[in-house]
């Protein structure tokens, strides 16, 4: 959309910090303020209204965005929770391939850690498969993972929702909560399999196909934008 706006700033209230745009409060999408929850935040959200050029581009915004996902998303946290909850039977390192075996190997080497974290952190060990066939964890684990979003805030809830959905794990995206797995560790484990694909048809010569390089470079900023949001929100 077209910059409708001169000046930023940003104003205390009991909300948060709020984003101004020339003195009248920012909404999101849903009509709601948007409220930072810490100056830091507010300050680096402020920078990316303040760096917009006579279009406003939403892909260049990401604290923004999550900021907006965190304050709409809301309203919806109780369907969101039970869709997060089910990662658990989709979860993408718990599905291996029998071959080829270098493959397997890789998937073992990036994987097998973080179900290592998994299993010591909420003391339940996840089930592996080598079939298409669903798989059905524990109920009790089901249980540990839904308390534990349940005690989120909306800041960290968004940030797994979208890490979530990003990787297609649960379990990464709670290491990444946990400041255990980086952005980039994250990335590794996302694209095992292309990243193998990839070696074999020697594409650092060639190159990625341009969809899917477009797809890893977004994927790569999202995970950073999420990590630098989580650092911001705590930076009180």
């Amino acid at each position: 959309m077209k910059r409708f706006y001169k000046l930023t700033s940003t104003k205390r209230t009991d909300e948060g910090w709020v984003i101004q745009l020339d003195g009248k409060t920012a909404k999101t999408p849903s009509g709601q303020d948007l409220a930072a929850p810490s100056k830091a935040l507010a300050e680096a959200i402020l920078a990316e209204w303040g760096a917009q050029g006579d279009q406003v581009i939403p892909d260049t915004m990401p604290l923004t965005q999550i900021l907006i996902t965190a304050i709409d998303k809301m309203r919806q946290r109780e369907t969101l929770t039970k869709a997060l909850v089910k990662y658990l039977d989709t979860d993408l390192i718990c599905y291996r391939t029998k071959e080829p075996e270098a493959l397997l190997k890789r998937q073992k080497e990036t994987w097998d850690p973080w179900l290592t974290w998994f299993d010591e952190h909420f003391e339940s060990p996840l089930e592996v498969t080598f079939t298409l066939n669903a798989l059905k964890q524990d109920p009790d684990t089901h249980k540990r993972i839904w308390n534990y979003i349940e005690a989120l805030d909306e800041y960290y809830f968004a940030v797994l929702e979208i890490v979530t959905s990003l990787s297609g794990s649960i379990v990464l995206s709670l290491a990444f909560l946990e400041s255990e797995a980086s952005p980039d560790q994250v990335f590794s484990a996302m694209y095992v399999e292309e990243d193998f694909k990839s070696d074999l048809y020697h594409e650092d010569l060639h190159g990625k196909a341009p969809n899917e390089e477009k797809k890893q470079i977004s994927a790569r900023r999202e995970l950073k934008a999420c990590r630098a949001f989580l650092d911001l929100v705590d930076n009180i």
